[in-house]
């Protein structure tokens, strides 16, 4: 079959891609993987157990254009849309891992299926073989968060760790264990949380920490402490841990963003400042999210930053659309990228 070199568009998307392949438009319908049913979207399930995974598929028709996005698990995005020309083949790698129970590792909205689950959507989705293999030796970034973070079951709702993977290249993967409605006490503390989380955690590997929207009440002491506690454990386990800040509220008073909605708790502990100053004295990486969101929102104002949020869906300023958990991620690869993190050669 004749081949000829990738278009610049999609090699800048970072994609794992050798050569797009040309096949005569005269072919006949392409038969899906047998794991694989439907049309727009296309779903596929593979009874794989927990664990890390390397995907390859080829995206794309011999027939038709296509455009095809990826996304596992509980809506979590791997691969945003690429679009291909009739005859155009593009194959990528991606690195995924499979939970039980998928989403929020609680149960909260639902537990899904077993295994791997794999949806192709986009305008015109299309693609061709598809194979499933345990990774070998992947960094993993983990995730500690709350609702703003997590895996969120149902649309409109999505938390920007649910968009990250879509900035990160085969060879790391996030493991997303952000969990709604968790303060930094209760994460600690629950067993299909933090105790879950830690024994998995090997040599190196990333745990990103993000907390204060629900440490609303907490004081200053306790809240330093029940940070300390994770990052000692990650370090026991020989792993890296990095202190997010939480994303700001949407919350304003004329064009500036309230205290408040800049993590300035009841009892009037600046949360953000607590983890910049133990990040300094514990000599632990921050990446600001809560200075770089505000930067964001307020340079959006009022109106043009409410869909970053769900205000005019559910007059909620706190919770990201997937659009917006999108932006937010942005900003986390450009903290990764400020500090030069291990994750910095896997960022698209």
């Amino acid at each position: 079959m004749p081949r000829k070199q990738i278009a610049p568009a999609v090699a800048a998307l970072g994609l794992v891609i050798p050569a797009v392949v040309m096949t005569p438009a005269s072919a006949g319908p392409q038969a899906l993987p047998p794991q694989c049913s439907g049309s727009a979207p296309i779903k596929c399930h593979f009874a794989v157990a927990p664990g890390n995974y390397e995907v390859t598929v080829d995206l794309g028709s011999s027939s038709r254009a296509a455009s095809t996005a990826m996304s596992v698990e509980a809506r979590r995005q791997v691969l945003s849309a690429v679009s291909t020309s009739a005859g155009q083949i593009v194959r990528s790698v991606a690195t995924v891992n499979v939970r039980n129970p998928e989403g929020q590792p609680t149960g909260q909205g639902g537990t899904g299926t077993s295994g791997l689950s794999i949806t192709f959507e986009g305008s015109a989705p299309a693609i061709g073989s598809l194979t499933v293999k345990p990774a070998v030796a992947p960094l993993v970034v983990y995730l500690a968060g709350d609702s703003t973070t997590c895996d969120q079951f149902y649309s409109p709702y999505a938390g920007w760790g649910q968009a990250f993977p879509t900035r990160i290249k085969n060879g790391a993967v996030i493991a997303n264990y952000g969990d709604s409605g968790e303060s930094s006490g209760s994460f600690l503390n629950n067993s299909a949380l933090f105790p879950r989380m830690k024994p998995l955690i090997k040599s190196k590997d990333l745990v990103f920490i993000q907390f204060g929207h629900n440490d609303k009440q907490t004081s200053a002491s306790t809240f330093r402490s029940n940070l300390t506690k994770m990052i000692n454990g990650v370090r026991e386990r020989g792993g890296v841990p990095v202190l997010v800040t939480p994303p700001v509220r949407r919350g304003f008073s004329g064009t500036k963003l309230t205290a408040t909605s800049q993590h300035v708790n009841g009892v009037g502990v600046d949360l953000p400042a607590q983890m910049r100053s133990l990040g300094q004295s514990m000599n632990v990486p921050v990446i600001d999210l809560t200075a770089k969101s505000k930067a964001l929102v307020e340079s959006l104002g009022p109106t043009a930053s409410q869909p970053l949020y769900l205000t005019r869906e559910a007059g909620d300023n706190t919770h990201f659309s997937m659009y917006g958990a999108g932006q937010m991620s942005n900003l986390v690869a450009q903290g990764v990228r400020e500090l030069n993190l291990p994750l910095t050669a896997y960022l698209r």
